[in-house]
């Protein structure tokens, strides 16, 4: 059997300081990218000429700024391979990233798409935690593994990764008939694309490959955008949530609770970046639709929860 090709796509605007180390991560891989794509969001600083000292290695591309969706989109269109992987420039790979996921699928060409564990990173360097610790559907896979480095995520477990995923962008392989087919990420979406994707993406899968060692480093950094302006970036994930209600209506019930959760918890948080910024009156009708979505006493207990300010 064929080894499966990997195109890997960067989308970048301004990212002069750290595109290097991201496209040396993927040239440093153990299992070579077929091709490497950077689409240029219309960058303003020397990025392009960071890219251009890589010369043949690297496909580039420049268009005018137009958001990461469409930057990405704009990746998968001129890719040439059969299977997708991203990474932001900001982050970078682990050697044997690309291997381990391709690996796989010889084994196992039918799984839908496969994910796995990265590293939280301080901007100095320093590991501040790992991805699939830190939430239930990552927990419960781990012990599924039972210290193995393979697992398959499957049935209600698809569920409790749409509600708090612990693979991102960057761990994340599909096949690019499946994205094309999903429509890509979403244009005009500058928060929680890469969720909105995932979501849809995982509710239309049934068997999907989990790798249980970090595949990749994800950087912290003070200038991302749910840091920068928390209320704005809260806004926005509640906006790229919400058209899945409607759009997944028929998926299994696991899914269904999932984005739900998912969307709750962005509300919730929403209103509590909204509470520390003294905005009372409008974190309270952020949650208000809770009482419609949970109008047992959980939605009543999240409402009287920022009604009394967030304790």
């Amino acid at each position: 059997m064929r080894s499966p090709a990997f195109s890997v796509i960067i989308a970048v605007f301004n990212g002069e300081a750290t595109i290097a180390r991201a496209i040396e991560s993927i040239l440093a891989q153990s299992r070579p990218a077929a091709e490497i794509i950077v689409v240029d969001d219309g960058s303003t600083d020397d990025t392009a000429g960071r890219v251009a000292s890589f010369g043949d290695a690297v496909r580039y591309i420049r268009q005018p700024n137009q958001g990461v969706s469409v930057a990405r989109n704009r990746g998968v269109e001129e890719a040439k391979g059969e299977w997708l992987a991203f990474l932001d420039t900001d982050d970078w790979y682990y050697p044997d990233r690309l291997r381990w996921h391709a690996e796989w699928i010889d084994a196992e060409p039918e799984l839908d798409f496969l994910t796995g564990d990265f590293d939280y990173v301080a901007e100095g360097g320093d590991v501040i935690r790992r991805s699939m610790m830190h939430c239930e559907a990552g927990n419960k896979l781990l012990d599924k593994a039972a210290g193995g480095d393979r697992v398959i995520m499957e049935g209600d477990e698809l569920g409790l990764f749409v509600e708090k995923h612990f693979g991102d962008t960057h761990t994340l392989s599909l096949p690019r008939e499946t994205f094309l087919r999903l429509g890509g990420y979403p244009a005009g979406v500058a928060v929680c694309e890469d969720v909105n994707l995932l979501i849809r993406l995982t509710a239309a899968s049934r068997r999907v490959g989990v790798i249980c060692r970090p595949m990749a480093a994800y950087m912290i950094h003070g200038a991302s955008a749910t840091r920068s302006d928390p209320v704005r970036a809260q806004s926005q994930t509640v906006q790229a949530l919400l058209p899945l209600v409607d759009q997944l209506d028929g998926a299994t019930p696991a899914i269904r609770r999932g984005l739900m959760g998912s969307l709750r918890q962005a509300r919730l948080d929403l209103a509590y970046a909204l509470l520390r910024n003294g905005r009372r009156g409008e974190a309270v009708r952020a949650v208000l639709p809770l009482l419609k979505q949970n109008p047992r006493l959980r939605g009543v207990l999240d409402v009287l929860s920022v009604m009394r300010g967030g304790y």
